[in-house]
């Protein structure tokens, strides 16, 4: 019996790499996102495989769990949940920075992710089986400047994920937390605001990391004997490095 994988963000980036890897493996393949034809052309290029998908906003609890009530019985068992829904705002700092952009972030990338965990994880362990996949960051380790909101909320994707495997001591479930560098996607596009020149600037010059290569991580970490459990894993391409201390020398 083929296997279930439920992908938030699916329609663009990590997302749907991370489709298109599992479909290749003949996995079931839930797809989530807020624009209904993205999610049709994933959809009509994912065929032959057997794809469901769903138009929602992560943000909104309700949604989330009429989305889950409502999936078709052969869709409903879910044995991977990927919660890769995220994204980040600005590069200003702290005193510069938009309150909503804050709140996007804290919305989408907190709250959104505990709303389908909660949504998804009472069937699992009821069949006591299933892994849920956080796509969390290294800004959630390693701070710099213009990070603030978007790394607090990776950093708390880190903990959630390693306090949620506590929780599941005693089952068969597990939890893992994927913790990407530089990689070029429309993650970018998004942070600059749709400036894509700007976004350019960002990865000009390096090799990042691609969305195939988290999509190939994910799908080895989920593909791992039942008994292993990858608890973070830290992703950067050769090309990013860390940065010494920041010091301020006062002249």
């Amino acid at each position: 019996m083929s296997k279930t994988v439920l992908i938030t963000g699916a329609t663009a980036g990590f997302g749907k790499a991370m489709a298109e890897r599992y479909a290749a493996e003949g996995w079931k393949i839930i797809v989530t996102g807020r624009r209904q034809e993205r999610l049709d052309e994933l959809k009509t290029t994912l065929a032959p495989a057997s794809v469901h998908t769903i138009c929602f906003d992560v943000r909104d609890k309700q949604a989330v769990d009429n989305a889950i009530d409502s999936l078709p019985e052969e869709f409903r068992e879910i044995d991977v949940l990927v919660n890769n829904a995220g994204l980040a705002l600005g590069v200003e700092p702290a005193y510069k920075c938009d309150l909503d952009e804050w709140e996007c972030m804290i919305d989408t990338n907190i709250k959104g992710l505990l709303y389908m965990t909660k949504a998804v994880l009472a069937g699992m362990v009821e069949r006591d089986r299933g892994h849920v996949v956080n796509l969390g960051s290294v800004a959630g380790t390693y701070p710099y400047p213009g990070g603030n909101t978007y790394g607090a909320t990776k950093a708390f994707v880190k903990q959630f994920s390693l306090n949620l495997l506590a929780d599941l001591l005693g089952t068969k479930l597990r939890v893992t937390n994927i913790e990407p560098g530089l990689c070029e996607s429309e993650f970018s596009v998004v942070r600059f605001r749709g400036d894509k020149s700007k976004a350019d600037d960002v990865y000009a010059g390096t090799e990042p990391i691609r969305p195939e290569d988290i999509a190939e991580i994910i799908y080895w970490v989920t593909s791992l004997p039942p008994h292993v459990n990858i608890n973070s894993l830290e992703v950067m391409p050769v090309d990013q490095a860390f940065s010494p201390f920041a010091i301020n020398r006062a002249k």
